[in-house]
């Protein structure tokens, strides 16, 4: 004998909604992209401060190694210096800012605005060297003196930098390929609009 059908009431004006991202409580989803001309002075700026982190290195290392001579252990002093770069910008993106993009209030957060973690910083650390690592590559078997290579290597700078514009969002493309964004994080003033006057 089959049992009956018991038909469970509904409300009247409803339908099953689907599931949310959860957004960021600070808004850095809907945050716009800063200007490139920005960007690229805060890449100069980040690229300034990091002659400091190299002279601390390159101390340390040649006091460790016991290195007397710049040309001596190049190839350890390299990948020392690619490690320690790469522990200084994944600690401080998994923050959101390093030193230079706290001064031209630049954050790093993730495709969703969420902060961005520490493998994800490590992956955008590695896809970073596309700034540099095509063109380095491309002249390395011709002996190229190092002035052409300087060129070279300006020229594919300005060539990625300008591609962000290709963008949607204008977003670098290491950081689509990362999984990262950056955001304009300028303090808005309160009681005034963000409309710009005359």
């Amino acid at each position: 004998m089959a049992l009956p059908a018991i038909a469970l009431p509904m409300q009247s004006g409803t339908s099953p909604t689907p599931p949310t991202l959860p957004q960021p409580p600070d808004g850095s989803a809907l945050s716009p992209t800063p200007g490139l001309g920005r960007r690229m002075a805060c890449w100069l700026y980040e690229g300034m401060l990091m002659f400091g982190v190299v002279f601390i290195a390159g101390y340390l290392f040649g006091t460790l190694s016991q290195t007397r001579h710049a040309l001596d252990n190049r190839n350890a002093l390299q990948a020392f210096l690619f490690v320690v770069f790469g522990i200084y910008f994944v600690w401080f993106w998994s923050k959101g800012q390093t030193l230079a993009m706290k001064t031209w209030h630049i954050r790093m957060v993730d495709r969703f605005g969420a902060p961005v973690s520490q493998p994800r910083a490590l992956l955008r650390y590695v896809l970073s060297w596309l700034w540099f690592l095509p063109p380095l590559l491309a002249v390395a078997p011709f002996g190229l003196p190092v002035g052409e290579i300087a060129v070279l290597v300006i020229g594919w700078i300005l060539v990625w930098s300008l591609s962000s514009r290709l963008h949607p969002q204008g977003q670098f493309w290491h950081d689509v390929l990362a999984g990262t964004r950056l955001i304009d994080s300028k303090p808005k003033a309160l009681g005034k609009q963000d409309t710009p006057h005359g």
